[in-house]
């Protein structure tokens, strides 16, 4: 879906809760005009003035509330005082309803959370990303690079940071991602796949568990300091489980993006990650050979597997058909790449 039309589905989706925010003021505005409207030509027949139809009763009512003159001003007390109480309903019930729903409609950024949270329904097989700090403003970055579509869940993100990442088109939810609430306002039943990048391990397991609860099939991509506990979460929970190297942001929009990939390891000061994808129909790397994809992508193809035959170290001629399964070993950008052509 393109930012265009994302931008009007959740200016829609807005004005919708706008509209349900302020349908108390709307429905006792009404009530005050119906009933009114019944009260006058009742009133209106008993002095001897009848209107002609109920319909004339109330549209005499609704004129008096916005002190619009209607022909002759009536002589009866009792009709008279419908043209001072009148102006004075509608001022205190209407008028300023109206004024707050028109300030936030056309002020919708003043609202950030419940703006974000709309951009956020308009999404589907997205990435939700929990903590915008150092690892994860890059993971964001990376992720809009790779044409991904995401959602942001920070409670105490860096001001600059959220208006780097908000200029981008990703909205930016400030919340607490502990909370069912939080997620459910990223759209997470509809998500694809979690970005776990807070600090806290702790934490991040309490939500990504949240998180399967509410998508059973979301994959879990969470940042965890402790080897020994991110391998027991790979064991148990099927959890992507990685460590917050420095260069670990590209890697962590990788594993989002569906690869398999491996902690990166340090070659001579080069982060070297090993990956496992599936060539897609649309990849445009179906049809090509193992040569081209290692000479365009400056990484090496050390398995492929198709049709229950492994080939390890597939040579430079060998093809690459939709369906193959292949394990790579690059750089994390050079991995990024791959990934993001395979789509």
């Amino acid at each position: 879906m393109n930012t265009r039309l994302r931008q009007w589905k959740a200016s829609w989706r807005d004005t919708i809760i706008l509209l349900r925010e302020f349908r108390a003021p709307v429905l006792w505005f009404a009530g005050g005009m119906l009933g009114g409207g019944l009260l006058y030509r009742w009133l209106a027949a008993l002095v001897g003035d009848p209107t002609s139809s109920y319909a004339e009763a109330v549209y005499t009512v609704l004129t008096a509330t916005f002190l619009q003159p209607l022909g002759d001003f009536p002589r009866h007390f009792l009709l008279q005082a419908f043209h001072f109480i009148m102006p004075v309903f509608g001022i205190s019930v209407l008028a300023q309803g109206l004024a707050d729903f028109g300030s936030l409609l056309f002020n919708r950024r003043a609202r950030n959370k419940e703006w974000e949270m709309a951009v956020a329904s308009t999404m589907n097989k997205h990435i939700v990303l929990i903590g915008l700090g150092h690892l994860g403003y890059r993971i964001a970055l990376k992720l809009h690079e790779m044409g991904e579509n995401l959602a942001v869940i920070d409670f105490k993100a860096e001001p600059d940071a959220v208006a780097v990442v908000r200029a981008k088109g990703i909205p930016v939810i400030p919340d607490d991602a502990t909370r069912q609430s939080a997620l459910e306002a990223a759209n997470i039943q509809d998500a694809r796949a979690i970005i776990l990048a807070s600090q806290n391990d702790a934490m991040n397991l309490q939500i990504a568990l949240k998180a399967r609860s509410l998508n059973p099939n979301i994959q879990v991509v969470v940042r965890i300091f402790d080897e020994d506990f991110a391998h027991a979460l790979q064991e148990q929970f099927g959890f992507n489980a990685m460590s917050a190297t420095e260069m670990a942001a590209p890697l962590f929009a990788a594993a989002a993006a569906g690869a398999d990939v491996s902690s990166p390891i340090s070659v001579e000061g080069q982060q070297l990650s090993l990956a496992r994808l599936v060539i897609k129909p649309i990849s445009v790397l179906a049809g090509k050979t193992v040569g081209f994809v290692e000479d365009t992508y400056h990484l090496n193809i050390v398995f492929l597997r198709r049709d229950h035959h492994s080939h390890m170290h597939p040579t430079d001629s060998h093809p690459v058909h939709a369906g193959d399964t292949l394990v790579v070993l690059g750089g994390p950008n050079e991995l990024n790449r791959l990934m993001h052509d395979n789509d």
